[in-house]
């Protein structure tokens, strides 16, 4: 009897050892090693080890570069938020990964989008490895979809899974919730394990382009937000969507991270509710809905999300420390961004914020990831410090680069459009290509964040000043 080689597989990132060792030296994960035998070698239905039979080869025909093309199918879902982010709808035979945090609400958005495509008279199967039939049924009622003819299984074995989907007509959608919960027999490891994954999700995906149906795996997240499990799975898919949100937030974000069929980095936006994920059509005026008007330290950013224009809050604060070294907090935007801008404030404006703590927020739980946020963020920072209120019917957008200039950036009249239809009637933009951006608001073009910082500061002094404690007015 040959000997079976064992190798061990870090879980984190997929890399593999001949021998254990405590970190794994392609992501340097601690205790991650687990000892895995070489199985099918990765690729399910193929059998591996010293006494694997040899195959050979057989030919197959080349196609030219140039020839007839047909734009892929699709099925649009029902739900026009989540047909955004796809590119219109599910296109024939791709695989869709879903990630986001335990709780965000990955599984009522797909049994909505499932009872959904079900009403439209097309086969629309849901197989959980998580949760009984009977839980999946209670959330069906609960969220008023009982009547949808959705087809429900808890499986974990994806070969008798293919085997089920393969017999009657072929669904329009497979959901899989989820892929870390799959195994496949060809593999002599845990379930959850980077190879059952890989091994599970292939599978799964050679189903998906031989028959036509269109598969949604839903993927578990690490703590710092990434996608759990080897990231090959994510190439080896033709989209990663990441759901995202915070918990106290009543707004959900469906974002496009990769896509073969349409644009990346589009989004959808959901309103969490009792009756389940309402699509938001106006995600502008939703968040703008409860801002407090001429408070100082809060600026309106018109965004871009994929083709979206999004009109957002950014609040900050900046307060007198009493420690060593001031905190420094962001919610919804990236650090490194803020210690660049906090950098550049203080080389060239004269903005010293070296003894504050400063706190910035996005409003509604919206994470952007675009440089365009750099003025309004620099506005609210400078309006928080000098307790200056900035204009109510004012949005800023415009990216602020080491020496202090304001640089254009991409898509300025689809920003415009969106602030003048909330009602919006000034907008402080980048000097370089103000003029070319036609728009009916009052534009304010800013060559320097040096101009910014003294207009808001001149707008401090003419602000009345709070009244001081009567305590410290005594002393």
């Amino acid at each position: 009897m040959s000997r079976r080689n064992m190798t061990y597989v870090c879980q984190h990132c997929g890399g593999a050892s001949a021998r254990w060792q405590g970190k794994c030296e392609a992501c340097g994960e601690w205790n991650s090693m687990v000892e895995e035998g070489d199985g099918l070698g990765g690729v399910a239905g193929r059998p591996a080890g010293p006494g694997r039979a040899s195959r050979k080869g057989r030919s197959f025909k080349l196609e030219p570069l140039i020839g007839e093309n047909h734009e892929a199918p699709r099925l649009p879902s029902g739900l026009p938020e989540l047909d955004r982010v796809t590119g219109g709808g599910f296109v024939r035979g791709s695989v869709l990964l879903i990630a986001g945090d335990p709780g965000i609400g990955k599984s009522t958005l797909l049994i909505q989008g499932a009872a959904a495509l079900a009403r439209l008279g097309h086969r629309a199967v849901y197989i959980s490895g998580e949760e009984a039939v009977a839980q999946v049924r209670l959330r069906a009622e609960r969220l008023g979809l009982g009547d949808a003819k959705v087809e429900l299984a808890a499986e974990t074995s994806v070969e008798d899974i293919v085997a089920t989907l393969s017999e009657g007509p072929t669904p329009r959608l497979v959901i899989i919730d989820s892929i870390q919960t799959m195994w496949t027999d060809g593999i002599d490891s845990a379930p959850g394990t980077v190879t059952q994954v890989r091994g599970s999700a292939q599978t799964l995906i050679r189903y998906a382009k031989k028959s036509g149906a269109a598969v949604i795996l839903v993927g578990h997240v690490t703590k710092d937000g990434q996608i759990a499990g080897p990231r090959v799975v994510e190439h080896m898919v033709d989209a990663v969507l990441s759901f995202e949100g915070d918990g106290p937030h009543q707004f959900r974000i469906l974002r496009a991270v990769k896509n073969r069929f349409g644009p990346t980095d589009e989004i959808g936006v959901f309103e969490m509710t009792g009756l389940g994920l309402r699509e938001v059509a106006n995600p502008s005026e939703l968040f703008l809905s409860e801002r407090d008007l001429g408070s100082p330290g809060t600026a309106v950013f018109a965004g871009i999300e994929g083709t979206r224009p999004v009109l957002v809050e950014i609040q900050a604060l900046v307060a007198p420390s009493s420690l060593g070294t001031p905190r420094r907090a962001v919610v919804g935007w990236d650090s490194s961004r803020l210690s660049m801008v906090l950098a550049v404030l203080q080389a060239h404006c004269g903005v010293n914020l070296g003894g504050h703590d400063v706190y910035l927020n996005v409003a509604g739980g919206l994470r952007i990831v675009e440089p365009a946020a750099d003025l309004a963020a620099a506005a609210a920072l400078v309006s928080s410090l000098a307790n200056a209120p900035l204009p109510a019917d004012a949005v800023y957008f415009g990216e602020v680069s080491l020496s202090g200039a304001v640089r254009p950036v991409a898509q300025a009249p689809a920003r415009l459009k969106e602030a003048q239809k909330l009602g919006f009637a000034r907008a402080v933009v980048p000097e370089t290509g103000a003029d070319a951006a036609s728009s009916a608001l009052a534009l304010n073009p800013v060559g320097s964040l040096v101009s910014l910082v003294s207009d808001i500061a001149a707008r401090g002094e003419k602000s009345p000043k709070k009244r001081r404690p009567q305590a410290a007015e005594d002393e």
